[in-house]
């Protein structure tokens, strides 16, 4: 007589890719809207939804989410009565950054915490964390002697990525985890790209992405310059472009001049806490130094996940 899987509503893409990971996919009953890896999820009842437009421009977000934080408004709306009619078991959420996704707060706020289920709340500032999330979520499943493999697994593929990087140039990297206005990435990105064989500059390690100032991004002058807005997928990033090429140094840039400028998937690599960390690890691999380090089921970027940036006002002189 086998038992019944545990009932799991995930509120957060990295639980939910975490969750697939152990192989407990079939304790998934719900999902957020963000929860889009792997892509099947999509198929589950989805469970929240931003609260406000997004699909403005970076400017028009950012000053509608610090609006938003100012008065007490919601960015994220609860499906209520789903979640209760789904009667999980387990809640994923988290407790990092009340702007990237839904925190146990916002449970309570709209008052869908079922009683009897567990809300386990990640929190990730470091690649350390991450892989305790991984754990916690392994615990709460039964899984803890998978969920001790899995981190195994995902730091083996790290030290993969720092071997083949190892003894090669560290070019400077800056990566902007949005736009308009500019922010550098913090948390585990600066770890990760000195395990790609670069020096991260801007960013802070452990500390929350921060709005910097253009001039500061001209005088830093990196080696390379990734572009990975929070949230958005390589399409949307790739529209950014008009943005920075409205700045009136952004032709000066050495990366700009020397074709070192990339667009890439921020919503599903650099900036989810989940199994893709080991994955963007090998696609800044592949950006500073063209290193092949890619699971052979992920396969090289072909355009999927990051692409070059050309400049024809550069090009022409």
């Amino acid at each position: 007589m086998s038992l019944e899987p545990m009932r799991v509503v995930s509120l957060l893409a990295s639980g939910t890719e975490i969750v697939c990971a152990l192989g407990a996919e079939a304790s998934l009953v719900g999902r957020s809207h963000e929860c889009d890896n792997p892509a099947w999820v999509r198929s589950l009842p989805q469970c929240s939804e931003p609260a406000f437009d997004i699909s403005v421009s970076s400017r028009e977000i950012d000053r509608e989410v610090n609006r938003r934080i100012r008065a007490g408004e919601p960015l994220y709306h609860l499906h209520m009565e789903q979640i209760r009619d789904l009667m999980p078991d387990i809640i994923l959420a988290q407790v990092h950054c009340e702007v990237c996704a839904v925190t146990p707060r916002d449970l309570l706020q709209e008052g869908v915490r079922p009683v009897e289920a567990q809300v386990v709340a990640l929190s990730a500032s470091r690649l350390d964390d991450i892989f305790e999330g991984m754990t916690q979520v392994a615990q709460a499943l039964g899984l803890s002697v998978k969920g001790r493999d899995l981190v195994g697994q995902e730091r083996a593929r790290l030290e993969e990525v720092r071997r083949k990087t190892a003894g090669r140039p560290r070019p400077s990297v800056v990566v902007l985890e949005w736009a308009d206005p500019f922010f550098a990435m913090g948390n585990w990105g600066p770890e990760l790209v000195r395990i790609a064989g670069g020096e991260p500059l801007l960013g802070n390690d452990g500390l929350y992405s921060s709005a910097i100032s253009a001039d500061l991004l001209r005088k830093a002058n990196p080696d390379y310059l990734i572009v990975a807005p929070c949230g958005f997928d390589l399409e949307r990033s790739w529209r950014e472009q008009s943005v920075l090429e409205a700045l009136p140094w952004w032709d000066e840039l050495k990366a700009v001049q020397e074709g070192r400028v990339a667009f890439a998937d921020g919503n599903r690599l650099f900036n989810r806490s989940g199994m893709t960390v080991t994955q963007t690890a090998e696609v800044l691999a592949e950006i500073l130094h063209g290193a092949n380090v890619r699971n052979a089921s992920e396969g090289a970027s072909g355009g999927m996940d990051w692409r070059w940036y050309t400049n024809a006002r550069v090009q022409a002189i």
